[in-house]
């Protein structure tokens, strides 16, 4: 199985340090979901993995190996780094017939990628005609076209309609299942939740957190529990009694942060309250991810203030 390694990396761009002795790898058969604030080092790490940047120390490889001894690399490494990084000029079957002719890959991939990524009927169009979709499924058939163990995507749902955004989470993970590394850069924590099993987190270029989709949650998100009861105010009174602070929800339930549903259903046995409702929530990845990177985003603009206009 094929991995990408990352290790003691760090990547200067003058007198700005990009990443910052970066460890970590992302393995095979999970999706990897891979964030940061704009600035966090995310795009220099992928372009350090595919060689298009050199580190100033450190490695990162695939499967043990730099890129750039990799043969025949589009049959190791698939990567869509910039959609827009493609010849205006050429049509969308000749700039795959190009890199297929390069890897030393069957032609028939080509036709299978422009199907796989729903680009068959736009094949023989050029390249500077296509919407930002387009382009999105042309980068993500050239990622795809020499049938690699290793894919990385850089904000691939970018530019696609809902319908395309069903497609690549259908993808990366049927990728995944096959055994495959897939690394999908992302600022969409909806998506990320969706689809990814690991988490990859940095801020600053520095790594924040490794850890499993439900690890993550665990650490940094913040459980609550939503319970209705046929005596709301005393339940209330019960709660705040036990340390909990319960506020109404809008639809008749009281919100309890930090707890458990099972605790929260046991104190109401216990004084005898008759609950009519009861759940639990995990918080949601945003929730987490804006906690953990609350003091790491280099790019952000001041809170707006509340104005009042009159007309």
């Amino acid at each position: 199985m094929t991995a990408i390694d990352i290790h003691e990396l760090t990547k200067e761009y003058g007198s700005v340090r990009a990443v910052d002795g970066l460890t970590f790898s992302v393995r095979p058969g999970r999706v990897t979901g891979f964030l940061g604030p704009n600035g966090a080092g995310k795009s220099t790490t992928m372009r350090a993995v595919v060689g298009l940047d050199r580190p100033t120390s450190g490695t990162a490889t695939v499967g043990g190996r730099a890129y750039r001894e990799l043969a025949e690399p589009l049959r190791h490494v698939g990567a869509l780094l910039d959609a827009g990084a493609i010849h205006g000029g050429r049509t969308a079957r000749d700039h795959l017939r190009c890199l297929a002719l390069g890897n030393r890959l069957p032609s028939r991939r080509v036709d299978e990628v422009l199907a796989e990524t729903g680009l068959t009927a736009a094949a023989g169009r050029r390249v500077r005609t296509f919407s930002l979709g387009m382009r999105q499924r042309l980068g993500i058939a050239a990622a795809l076209l020499g049938d690699p163990s290793v894919v990385m995507l850089d904000e691939p749902t970018n530019g696609l309609d809902p319908e395309g955004v069903i497609w690549i989470r259908t993808l990366m993970r049927r990728l995944a299942d096959e055994g495959r590394t897939v690394l999908v850069s992302s600022h969409l924590m909806a998506e990320t939740a969706r689809v990814a099993d690991h988490l990859v987190v940095l801020g600053r270029g520095r790594l924040l957190a490794d850890a499993s989709l439900e690890g993550f949650l665990r650490e940094h998100g913040e459980r609550r529990a939503l319970v209705r009861s046929a005596e709301p105010e005393r339940l209330r009174e019960e709660l705040t009694r036990a340390g909990y602070t319960a506020v109404p929800d809008g639809t008749g339930r009281w919100a309890v942060e930090g707890a458990e549903a099972g605790d929260i259903g046991a104190l109401a046995a216990r004084h005898g309250i008759a609950v009519l409702e009861l759940t639990g929530e995990g918080g949601s990845l945003e929730e987490a991810y804006l906690r953990l990177t609350a003091g790491e985003t280099e790019y952000a603009a001041p809170a707006a203030a509340a104005t009042t206009r009159k007309v």
